[in-house]
């Protein structure tokens, strides 16, 4: 299946090569872990990359925004960028300085320099291959490795929004007589909340953990921790923040939500004992929070880890939702 590797293969396939052991690797490769941690006369360096494969517009600040996140969930300021765009003849320079100054612009209102990478034309890809390398600073070590039992799960934002808008800029089609013209906009909008910087900086004073959660959603994100952490979830489904746009489309369209990739979410692990203070600093900052579960000694649950959005992507235009919708 395309996408991201499931976490069972990811293990057998990927991250039982971990070159050579170094003491000053705090945090490598593993499931669940937004970064890696190195240790440096200065602190820890938190080091994430990833690629932008799902989104055709908006693809420049994008990358910028979840190589961003990953960094943030580790405690960091995002600081440095590494850029490596490998385009098709056929979209030529042009489609290059455009994105250059879609990822240019995003950087600069964060105050994250472009410090390097790698550009090329290439005739052997259909479609471009966009991936970024983020860098930070940091004094924190959150990991999986310290969750404990009885910790609480705190999110922001809610389910689905990227998804959400990647559907509403590049598969329109499936949203005709779904949403009014004035509710696609709003959709569409959600792509300026993708990032979790803000958030992440108020709360990792608390945490012991943070994770967005991109593809595969929030059951995807969910499910990695618990496999990390090898303790027990139990879910406040009534707490889990949910658009009821969302709850619209997913009922239409049939999909689950929570399994719909959610950039812009931000999941803190948190001690009972500081929750309260935490979610009153994001109040300060006008963030809502929810308190959507917590871990326990026990058998964990069942969650999958699939990725919505591919599939919905690949639906034929005929198989669109014809239901009227009132404008």
């Amino acid at each position: 299946m395309p996408g991201k590797l499931q976490p069972d293969i990811l293990k057998q396939k990927v991250l039982n090569f971990t070159g050579a052991l170094r003491e000053d690797l705090l945090v490598g490769g593993g499931i669940g872990e937004d970064a890696a941690l190195i240790k440096v006369p200065d602190g820890i360096l938190v080091a994430a990359s990833d690629p932008v494969t799902g989104a055709g517009k908006n693809a420049g600040s994008l990358l910028v925004h979840i190589n961003a996140n990953d960094v943030a969930c580790k405690g960091a300021n995002p600081s440095w960028l590494i850029v490596t765009l490998i385009v098709p003849d056929k979209l030529g320079e042009k489609f290059i300085e455009n994105i250059m100054r879609e990822i240019h612009e995003t950087c600069e209102k964060m105050n994250i320099a472009i410090a390097g990478g790698h550009t090329e034309l290439n005739n052997k890809y259909d479609e471009p291959v966009i991936s970024g390398t983020m860098l930070g600073i940091t004094r924190y070590e959150l990991s999986t490795k310290k969750i404990h039992d009885g910790d609480l799960i705190l999110a922001t934002g809610h389910v689905g929004l990227e998804g959400m808008s990647i559907i509403a800029d590049d598969r329109e089609d499936l949203f005709t007589g779904i949403f009014t013209r004035d509710e696609l906009n709003i959709i569409r909008s959600w792509k300026n909340n993708l990032s979790v910087v803000e958030p992440a900086k108020i709360l990792r004073e608390f945490s012991r953990y943070m994770h967005d959660p991109t593809e595969g959603g929030l059951n995807g994100a969910l499910y990695e921790i618990q496999e990390a952490c090898n303790l027990r979830l139990e879910l406040d489904d009534n707490n889990i923040p949910v658009s009821s746009l969302t709850l619209r489309a997913s009922e239409k369209l049939g999909f689950n939500p929570r399994n719909l990739i959610s950039s812009g979410m931000l999941i803190a692990v948190i001690p009972p004992e500081k929750i309260s203070q935490a979610q009153e600093k994001l109040r300060m900052q006008n963030i809502s929070s929810s308190i959507i579960g917590r871990f326990v000694e026990g058998r964990k649950i069942s969650l999958s880890a699939n990725e919505e959005l591919w599939g919905i992507l690949a639906r034929e235009k005929s198989n669109q939702v014809k239901d009227d919708t009132d404008e």
